[in-house]
């Protein structure tokens, strides 16, 4: 008996010329047939490019039930959101997003409890472009400095405005991308990060090398003393800290996106020479090193404790064989953030820890002496706390609350007040525009991975157990640590209210259940974060929550990446696939915007064991012709100043090419935004994103959105 490849069906894909482009590379022959769609100048990739867009528009506007999806996720998304405040000499700032508002507003409430609103991007850009990148008070509350960027390319401007008249004091200065800003006593002076002038750095390493400076506001940034960063690694992210008394500054240092931080630690008030306490390119690990009111110096990190521990020591002997371990790591859950809670004159000073146990948070109180555990907070439920917020030394009252900003599957953004000494935890502040959320079943499960490795996962139904199989949208990320935690998803509860399950899988390469979890799923690994994928899939089918003809997957970024070579790997198991600002081609990703900052995540191609573990996943060298692809929507945004849409491009080209699926089943489509990037963007537009992407995979796996 004979086999043949079963032809591809006659699609209507625009026309994209395929070189017979092979290299050897460390000797691997790496075919490259769509090297042109690198180059967005290339009136071929203009051309290819506006011909997907026609057919794009035609596809995503026949999907039925837009209308009704579209109205689902605008009145979710319109409950609006708060943030806990941070407060400042008896004034709290915080934001706030009401229910027409298109992005957050910062707003100020004065000892009195009076507010007003101090910055507002919309007002600023009607056209909703500009975005609110960050933002700190000064420690008297008088001034605030602020970040915004324009139309995605996040290249954030910080301008200083006087926060009683709003008076521009400073700014706009350019090159503050990615970049702390940290506020001197008396709001005379910053510390911040700046990237060089272009010219002044070689061609092609515009986006790198950040430098440390000490700036006087309004004064002519060519009078910035420089303080840290010359001759060191040209892709250091640095973070900035200032101890409250002005006295010792923190500077650390992560080359790219590395597991690793460099620690330094000078005194102000005496030479000011900043000086090494932890060496991450010999030790390696995390180091998040600060100060409190009780004048020690204050270190988290992952250096001898996967799981993070915590440890203090004198800024005076800073060194590592001086530290103290004051809160040790947990075998169970992760340590995220410690805060400490000044002591009041009916109780003493408390630390309060927060921790995640596979991926829902804990909060607890430590001693700030012994460390020992005394009490456990109650939240609210299965949800993650993601700000923790005290008055500072110059607000008088409220010395005993804590502020938690919280969320979870059904509640968007909030405030709740913790009392120390009551131990009631009530809620401030609720999302603005808060509307009832669809009647849903939140669970965890744990499954097991290839390997055996059990893995959890988050779902969340319209029903309990599943009495037949039904429509399902999996949902991942798994790299650089960033983990998957409960939080509000209009897109999962408008698939959830239209009778779909959503799912979300906590893969390693991510950082929920530390840094162990984390390199299990990187470098080498990676191909971990793919089989979590499969065996979450395949668990799903197993237990009667779906079908491999009803299961869909969407990701983005890393998460784009994840989709991509699970569609390629096994894409007999996935139906429909939504893949967003994804990187593809493993191999070139490093030629590419900031792609270069990445390789300690993935590896790099220059080396040859390397390339191997980047060649075998790479999903872009993986498409093979003749395979039934499941129906795949890319979604790329050409101001992306992080990963580069050639990738997405390049992908879609050889689908189109190689899928035996027809266009009318399976198709290959391409959506493309312009004057948006890769991270924030107004409501409107993410409306219109999610309600694509959601119809495109409904119509795929039989979602009836109308039906409900």
């Amino acid at each position: 008996m004979t086999h043949s490849r079963p032809s591809a069906p006659q699609n209507s894909y625009p026309e994209a010329e395929r070189l017979d482009l092979v290299e050897d590379l460390h000797g691997h022959l790496v075919a490259d047939p769509y090297r042109w769609l690198e180059d967005v100048t290339d009136e071929r990739t203009t051309a290819w490019a506006a011909a997907q867009d026609e057919l794009a528009k035609a596809q995503l506007a026949a999907l039925p039930g837009r209308d009704r999806i579209a109205s689902r996720l605008d009145r979710l998304m319109r409950t609006g959101s708060v943030g806990a405040p941070r407060w400042r000499a008896g004034r709290a700032f915080f934001t706030r997003r009401l229910p027409d508002q298109e992005h957050p507003v910062l707003y100020l409430r004065e000892a009195d409890g009076s507010e007003r609103v101090l910055l507002d991007v919309t007002a600023m850009d009607p056209t909703g472009l500009t975005t609110l990148d960050g933002w700190s008070p000064s420690l008297e509350g008088t001034r605030l400095a602020y970040k915004v960027s324009t139309s995605g390319d996040e290249e954030s401007r910080l301008s200083i405005i006087d926060v009683d008249s709003g008076e521009l004091l400073d700014g706009p200065i350019d090159r503050m991308r990615f970049s702390s800003m940290t506020w001197l006593p008396g709001g005379e002076e910053m510390i911040y990060v700046r990237r060089l002038p272009p010219e002044a750095v070689p061609e092609g390493e515009e986006v790198f090398h950040r430098r440390v400076w000490r700036h006087r506001v309004g004064a002519d940034t060519s009078t910035d003393v420089l303080l840290h960063g010359d001759g060191l690694d040209m892709t250091f992210y640095y973070g900035t800290r200032v101890s409250d008394d002005g006295r010792w500054l923190i500077v650390d240092a992560t080359p790219g996106t590395a597991p690793r931080q460099t620690v330094w630690l000078a005194d102000l008030r005496g030479d000011g020479e900043l000086r090494r306490i932890v060496d991450g390119d010999a030790e390696g690990g995390y180091c998040s090193a600060w100060f409190e009111d009780d004048g020690r110096l204050y270190l988290m990190t992952t250096l001898g404790a996967p799981r993070w521990r915590l440890c203090v020591a004198d800024p005076e002997h800073p060194e590592r064989e001086n530290w103290t371990e004051l809160i040790a790591e947990d075998a169970d859950s992760v340590l995220e953030a410690v805060h400490r809670v000044p002591a009041t004159a009916d109780r003493p000073a408390r630390l309060l820890v927060l921790r995640t146990r596979h991926a829902v948070s804990e909060l607890y109180l430590h001693d700030e002496v012994t460390g020992e555990r005394i009490d456990q907070v109650r939240l609210p439920g299965m949800g993650s706390v993601h700000a923790l917020s005290t008055v500072d030394k110059l607000t008088e009252g409220h010395a005993d609350d804590v502020w938690l900003g919280w969320a979870d599957f059904v509640t968007p953004p909030c405030v709740y007040r913790y009392s120390l000494s009551t131990g009631a935890v009530e809620l401030e502040s609720s999302a603005p525009g808060a509307t009832a959320a669809p009647e849903v079943h939140t669970s965890q499960v744990t499954y097991t991975s290839q390997d055996g490795t059990a893995v959890r996962m988050f779902v969340i139904s319209p029903v309990e157990r599943p009495e037949r199989p039904m429509p399902t949208l999996l949902n991942g990320y798994g790299g650089f640590s960033n983990s998957s935690t409960p939080g509000y998803r209009a897109a999962a509860l408008a698939w959830a209210e239209a009778g779909g399950v959503f799912a979300i899988a906590s893969l390693r390469g991510g950082g929920e259940e530390g840094e162990e979890w984390h390199q299990a799923g990187m470098r080498a690994n990676k191909q971990n974060t793919f089989d979590d994928l499969h065996a979450a899939a395949e668990h799903l089918v197993a237990t009667g929550w779906t079908t491999s003809e009803q299961l869909s997957i969407m990701g983005g970024s890393n998460g784009g990446l994840l989709v991509g070579a699970a569609l390629t790997q096994r894409p007999e198991l996935y139906r429909a696939v939504v893949c967003s600002a994804p990187l593809l081609d493993m191999v070139r990703y490093e030629k590419f915007l900031i792609g270069r900052t990445w390789n300690d995540e993935y590896g790099t191609a220059d080396k040859p064991e390397e390339l191997a573990w980047l060649l075998s996943y790479s999903p872009y060298h993986h498409v093979r012709e003749g395979v039934r692809y499941p129906s795949v929507l890319f979604t790329v945004f050409e101001s992306d100043s992080r990963v580069d849409p050639c990738h997405a491009r390049k992908m879609c080209a050889a689908l189109q090419h190689a899928t035996a699926g027809s266009e009318a089943d399976h198709p290959i489509v391409f959506r493309r935004e312009t004057e948006v990037g890769h991270s924030a963007r107004s409501v409107s537009r993410m409306v219109d994103l999610l309600t694509d992407e959601l119809a495109f995979l409904a119509s795929a796996i039989g979602l009836d959105l109308e039906s409900r």
